[in-house]
Order: structure tokens, then sequence, then C-alpha cells
């Protein structure tokens, strides 16, 4: 048995230190935490002083046996577990649990995988901090006991299963804000003129000094300025610097990675778990900017080498952010030298991207030179402008350029503009003036929420992915893309002599990968501001996180803060379950057919129509299509929806219906349910027949080839062809079966063997990003 036991949270991480240690040392891995709050009530007791009560997982009973094997057996223990509180918590865990003694317990902490920090570590040990324990102790006691007191109150007032979250809750009220500032915006039409030049046979574009708020004013300028003459007025020329940005912290990373690679912020956390912990980056959950004297010396080495000193410009950088947590290092490269990596397409991109941000950071400011010419037109007072910009020293540009989120940009791109004196006259080749719409601000990407969170102060880096991932999972949020609606915008124009008018269709309200509340988010939104007001207060989120950041410090008692918390938390979660009121359903009209009242609400399985009040016994539902929304939908909409389920016709002696369920459209067929495609045009108020038998004729095809056994003892279950392979369905469960096996000669009790061992399989992993 080796003298020193080092036990990490992951395999991955445990493999790559153990290259780097003798024969001295033994690696393990605690596959995350050992120790958590148990489901349900008794997690916490509050009256013995928030005092929680950690179980081991029945999945980690064997592990933690292992471990205690190996730590009984090993002179030292090392716990190098991540360095933020997270990972001081596992450590502190692991050392209660172990039962290991101070005098053979020893904690390290690095920012990078390499050897050297490895070996730096071993040579600079210090003991588990509590205070960093205890603030992460505080988050996950509060948030349980947030999401424990309101879930009840949720199920009673709202709808049942329903979970509330304390930051979870504030995102959602965010995207809800958003949305609707969006639906109550009004687009205000306008004119913008561009006007088109030639100077000595070159041709350059310049955009007119106003905007024309109608078609009439529009069309009197061009009528003016029909015959007019066009002289340069004015050139004034700026020289600009550009400064490179700083690099990465994690959000900002989830952010650039979005913008540039498409990642959503768990795929940006996933692939920089996998990165840092092969070796590659510096650790992925940072607030900081900060780079080491190594990395500021091994940045300028690699500038100076690649593109001479001239490029190289030493640089720090402060961070902005609200609550900065501790004082980690930035997200970098471990060797500069390494401009890429070979490996998954993701982790090479992600790590180029890594690269790039870092090695700019630390090179020359990039010069430019802006330059405006003012062009008048004869007989008017407005005058064209146009702007161009030449880099005169590329500087960071060489290697990186950040990303922006603004979708509203509409300038020409800043080119060089031709030569061109005061004085001199210029050809014009037309003048084009467009009717443009005001925009309403963006629907936020997963990327921009969290540049908002970090704004407001909400959240840390471990938090942020975790959030937006709840967030969708528990229904409240959505990530989709919107098809947007046709619209027509009027063009006039200058071509010769002419003055000609026409009219074209852009669409309008179209979004990609943007989230968007639920109508049930909204709901939930709405009941959790009037009740609880503070749980949604940007400002007392951001507060209880700055608490969280004192208990770190050990300028707090994390006790008394949850104290002060949780006694008036608790006295208004009794109030709003003793005389709460349910959240008013919305009234649409009446039924033109019954006269019963017509209203949207939120149902067992989401939002739906319903005709007659809660009393009337023979109230109808609809469930409301997943384009439409109870705070959008109108009485014609939904009178539509209680058209159905419509029959359209007969097959084989059987009914085929079209209706609308709990996952969206569909028809139905001799007890099958077959779903409509949209994509394809599919409507249930307007599917014929014959398109209706094309669907379920393909659906029962698919089916039969998917097929592959099926048991008497149970025709409910099956082994079925699937997109990874054979697989057993049985119930809700998918039991995969072993590549090494023939899925026709599996009977009954083999199936059965093989359900029983996924039953049993345990779910454990490393720690979630």
């Amino acid at each position: 048995m080796s003298a020193n036991l080092v036990i990490v949270e992951s395999p991955a991480k445990a493999k790559t230190i153990e290259g780097y240690l003798g024969k001295d040392f033994k690696v393990m891995s605690s596959y995350g935490h050992i120790c958590d709050l148990p489901k349900g009530q008794g997690a916490v007791d509050v009256e013995a002083g928030f005092e929680p009560k950690y179980t081991i997982s029945k999945e980690k009973e064997q592990l933690v046996r292992d471990l205690k094997k190996a730590a009984k057996a090993a002179k030292l223990v090392w716990l190098a577990t991540d360095e933020d509180r997270e990972g001081e918590a596992i450590s502190w865990h692991l050392k209660e649990t172990l039962g290991l003694a101070d005098e053979k317990t020893r904690r390290i902490v690095f920012h990078e995988i390499t050897k050297p920090a490895i070996l730096r570590a071993i040579e600079n040990p210090r003991t588990v901090d509590e205070d960093l324990v205890n603030a992460q102790q505080a988050r996950r006691i509060l948030d349980r006991l947030v999401g424990f007191e309101l879930s009840p109150v949720l199920w009673r007032k709202v709808k049942p299963q329903l979970s509330a979250g304390r930051v979870q809750s504030v995102a959602v009220r965010i995207l809800v804000e958003r949305e609707r500032e969006i639906r109550q915006h009004t687009s205000v039409a306008s004119f913008r003129v561009v006007g088109e030049f030639l100077t000595h046979g070159i041709p350059f574009k310049a955009t007119l000094n106003e905007r024309f708020d109608a078609f009439e004013d529009a069309r009197n300028f061009l009528e003016s300025a029909l015959h007019s003459t066009h002289s340069v007025k004015s050139i004034d020329t700026k020289p600009t610097t550009r400064k490179p940005a700083a690099p990465f912290t994690t959000s900002t990373l989830q952010q650039e990675a979005a913008r540039k690679l498409g990642f959503s912020v768990s795929r940006t956390m996933k692939v920089a778990q996998d990165l840092y912990e092969a070796g590659h980056i510096t650790y992925m959950r940072t607030d900081s900017t900060n780079l080491s004297e190594t990395a500021l010396e091994g940045a300028e080495a690699a500038i100076k080498s690649a593109y001479g000193a001239d490029y190289h410009l030493r640089q720090t950088y402060s961070k902005a952010a609200k609550g900065a947590q501790e004082a980690h290092e930035a997200i970098r490269p471990t060797d500069f030298t390494a401009t890429t990596m070979t490996g998954d397409r993701d982790l090479v991109r992600l790590y180029e991207l890594i690269w790039k941000r870092a090695i700019a950071s630390q090179m020359a400011h990039a010069r430019l030179e802006n330059t405006t010419a003012h062009i008048d037109v004869s007989g008017r007072p407005e005058h064209f402008v146009a702007k161009g910009q030449v880099i005169t020293f590329d500087g960071f540009l060489k290697v990186y350029l950040e990303s922006t989120d603004d979708e509203n940009t509409e300038e020409h791109d800043k080119d060089r503009l031709p030569a061109m004196e005061v004085g001199q006259t210029l050809d014009r080749e037309g003048i084009v003036a467009t009717e443009r719409f005001s925009k309403h601000l963006p629907r936020y990407t997963e990327a921009s929420l969290v540049k908002r969170l970090e704004e407001l102060g909400i959240g840390r880096p471990s938090t942020y992915a975790p959030t937006i991932s709840t967030v969708q999972k528990r229904g409240y949020v959505e990530k989709r893309d919107l098809e947007g609606t046709p619209r027509e915008y009027r063009i006039l124009e200058i071509r010769g002599s002419e003055i000609s008018e026409r009219t074209e269709t852009e669409m309008t309200g179209a979004d990609r990968n943007k989230l968007i509340p639920t109508d049930i988010g909204s709901v939930v939104n709405d009941f959790l501001h009037e009740h609880f007001e503070n749980i949604l207060d940007f400002n007392f989120t951001a507060n209880v996180e700055n608490e969280f950041d004192h208990i770190a410090q050990g300028e707090l008692n994390w006790r008394d803060m949850l104290q002060d918390f949780y006694k008036p938390f608790k006295s208004k979660v009794d109030e709003v379950i003793e005389v709460g009121e349910r959240p008013k359903d919305r009234v649409l009209g009446e039924d033109p057919k019954t006269g019963k009242p017509i209203i949207v609400r939120i149902g067992r399985f989401g939002p739906i129509a319903q005709i007659g009040d809660a009393n009337d016994e023979e109230k109808q539902f609809a469930s409301l299509l997943k384009d439409q929304s109870i705070e959008t939908i109108t009485l014609e909409q939904a009178l539509e929806l209680f058209k159905l389920p419509r029959r359209l016709g007969e097959h084989e002696g059987k009914v085929v219906t079209a209706a609308i369920g709990r996952f969206g459209p569909y028809v139905r067929y001799d007890g099958k349910f077959v779903s409509l495609k949209a994509a394809d045009g599919d409507d249930p108020h307007t599917i014929t027949l014959t398109r209706a038998l094309e669907l379920i004729q393909a659906k029962m095809e698919a089916d039969a080839k998917a097929l592959i056994k099926v048991f008497d003892e149970d025709p409910d279950t099956r082994i079925l062809n699937g997109r990874y392979g054979p697989y057993i369905k049985h119930g809700k469960k998918n039991v995969t079966i072993p590549k090494t096996e023939d899925p026709m000669g599996i009977d009954w009790a083999r199936a059965l063997e093989l359900i029983e061992e996924h039953a049993k399989k345990p779910k454990r992993g490393r720690r979630k990003s």
C-alpha cells in the first residue's frame, strides 16, 4: 500500500494527477460529494441551529468503505478537491466521514493540473478552510429550506408537483419581465436614407443624418434631391485605440462560447471541465481576471516568439462584477506555447478560444484611424455621413476580437473610405429610402442571461449553469425558436432621373435559441411576486450572495445569517398557506352557444381553455396550442380549440380523429396516437383524412421496424431497436442490452434479470457543472 493517499472528486482528474506523482502516491476519486442532505423532511434541524443531517447515499456506501480502507493504510491523506467552496465542502465531508485525524490529513489546492502545480501544492499544504465550508453549507441549507417551504405552497395554490428555488425564481422573473416588455412594444416606422456615391470611380455609401417618420416626408426629400448635387463638406480624421478584452471568467467564457461556437452554458462547462481535468487549462469556475506571474511570463514569451516584441504589452485587469469570490486566476491555457490540441472537436474549439482570449489580453492595443466625411445635398439642410476605419497597427486583433450580443446594429461595415477632398463634387449612383421599424429589446439567450445575473450580483460561477438548466427542466422556461410573421415595408429609390416605389416583405419576430418563459413559469412568477416579493427582489438576492461571501471570509456566523432569513420567511409561508388566494383565471368572454364564461388557466397538464366556471359540473376543457399563451390568447382563438376533437372520417371501419393533447396536436386511430408535424403544415383544425392516414401508416411502419420481440408473459414489455442499439422497454424504463447478447435470444427470465440489474445500478457521476 502507498504511503500517501490523494483523494480528488473525479476519475479523470485522478488519472491525470496519478501520472505526475511517484509510486508512493495512490490517487482515488470520491465521484463528487460522498454526503448530502437527504430528500424529504428532516434534512435540516431548524430548532438545533439549522444543523444539517448529512447522509451517505446507498450507491456511495461501498466507495466510502474503499476510501476508509485506503486511508487507514496510508500514512498521509491528501485532500485535493477543487479550490472553490464546493470543493472545500467535499474535502470536509471526506475528512469527517472517513474519520481522518488532523495530523495525517493535508488539504492541497491548485489552479491547474500540471506537474509543477501539483508538486507545488504538495509542498504547501494547509488545513480544511471551515469558513469556505460554512459558506457552502449555508447556501445548501438556505436553498433547501426555500425549496422545501415554497413547493407545498405552490402545490396548494397553483398546481401540484411544482417547485421553486431562490436563484432560479429570480432568473425566471428576468425572463418573464422581458417577454412582457416585448409584448407591450409597439413598433414605430421611420425611413432610413442611404446615398450611393462614386469618387474617382470607387463606390461607397453614406447615411443621411436624419430619419423621416412619414412616407410623405421621405418622398418629399427624394423629390428635392432628385436634381441635387453633392460635394464633400468636411472630412474628420481621428486616431483611436482599441484594447483587448480581459481573459475569461466563467461567465464571459459561457457568453463568448455561445456567440462564437454556439455552445449552451452547460455544454461549455462540461467541455471546460474536461479540458481542466486533462491539464490543458486552469480551473474553470472563477470570477477573477488575474493572471499569475508565471502565466504573464509564458504569454510574453509566446507573443514575442510568434509576433515580435512590438505586439507584447503586459496588462492587468480589474473585475467589475458584483461580489467577486475568492481570488482565483482567470481561465487560461496551462501552456501558452500550445496554440491548439488534438482530440474531440468541442475540446479543440473551446481550447483555441481560451488560448486566443488569454494571449490577446497580453498583446498591444490596436491602433486605428477613424474617418468621417460629411456630404451635402444642394438645396436641403440635411447631409449624408460616410464613416470609414483603417487599422494602422493590428496589435491584439491579429489574434482575437470579442463578439457582442448587439442585435440592433445597422451601421455599414467601417471599411476604409476611398480618397476624397473637401469641396470635391461626387457622382451619385442613387439614393434609397427604406422603411425600418423600431425593435423591442432582445430576448435573452443562455449567455446573455448569465451576463445579466452577474451584473445583478446574483449567483456565482458555480451556479450559473445549474440555474439555467433547472428553470428549463422544471418547465418554467423553454429554449426554442420563433418563426416570426411576414411584414411589408416600403422602399423609395432614385436611379438616374426617376423615383420608384415598391413594397417588399420581411420576417419580423423571428428568433433562434432564445429563453422564453412558459405559461406556468409566468403564473408561478406572479404568485411569488405577490406573496414573496423579497425572494424575487434583485437586491435582496444579491445581498444574500454577499452574506455568503462574508461567511467565506470569516466575517459572519452562518447560523445567525440563516436565522435572520428563515424566521420572517417561515412566518410568511404559514400566512400564505392559511389565507393566500390562488392565481386568478383570465376571463376571455362568453361562449356564444351556452352563455357560459370562457377562461384560460393552468391545468393539470399545462395551459387550458375552459367553458364554465369552477362549480360547473358540465364544464369543457381544451389544451392550448404550443404557440399560444394564456396571457395573449383571444376569445376567437379559444373558441377554435373547442372544435376539437375533430372527426376526420373512417378507415377500415375505425374512426380517425384529430385533437390536441398534453404533448401537442395528434391524430388518433385504433387506440394509437400519432403526433402532427407542424413543420410540414399539419394543423388539427385543417388536416384531411388522407394526410392523417399518411402519418398513421408512416408511424406503423416505423414501429414495425423498431420492434424486435414481444414477451408473452407481459406484452407491454418489448425489445426495441433504438438510436443506440437494442433495448428493453419496460413501463417507463429503457434497459440497455449488453452488446455481447443477441436480442432475439433473450427470454423472459433473462429480461427480468436485466431489468433488476438496471434498477440497482448506481447513479453516480462527477460533480455537476
